[in-house]
């Protein structure tokens, strides 16, 4: 097979995050009540607490932290900080949810060509950052060499097909 100059090491997707927490129960809770993951089996060979979580084509694993009182605080919420960007089907729906549960967030909003992608970042239990946007409205533009595309699975999965076609082709 052709070696393929634009994924070296052939990845497929992203599989899944892994964070260390606080509490591990109080993470389940807020990635399975606010963010809509399903708790999953873990192996249950593993000989430190955690669990697994699946949702959206991905997973988060959750780690007990050895030392929880010493892990950092929270911060404020910086949209500049680490983190996870999450699509959705409407940024209004969110943030009424949001308001409603009582998360703090920042809004956000990017403007690039005309084109106005909204943001909401909120901090999980342990600080680490939630994105939650509706960026599929922003094209992706490569840097040199192809079309503009958007950030949808959609194009995404037509991309990826391309990408094999050309590595079979000679």
């Amino acid at each position: 097979m052709k070696e393929n100059m634009t994924n070296p090491l052939h990845l497929t997707s992203l599989n899944h995050i892994s964070l260390v927490c606080k509490s591990v129960e109080e993470s389940i809770d807020f990635y399975q009540n606010i963010l809509g993951f399903v708790p999953v089996r873990r192996p249950g060979s593993f000989d430190f607490d955690g669990a697994w979580l699946f949702s959206y084509g991905i997973g988060i694993h959750l780690l007990q932290s050895g030392d929880p009182e010493n892990m950092p605080a929270k911060g404020e919420i910086n949209p500049k900080d680490n983190h996870i960007s999450f699509q959705c089907e409407s940024m209004g729906a969110v943030e009424k949810k949001l308001k409603e549960m009582g998360i703090d967030y920042v809004r956000q909003q990017v403007e690039e060509g005309g084109i106005c992608v909204d943001q909401l970042f909120f901090h999980d239990p342990d600080g680490f950052m939630i994105e939650i946007c509706n960026c599929d409205k922003i094209p992706v533009v490569p840097i040199v060499g192809e079309m503009a595309r958007s950030c949808s699975r959609v194009n995404l999965q037509m991309i990826q097909h391309q990408q094999q076609i050309q590595i079979v082709r000679p």
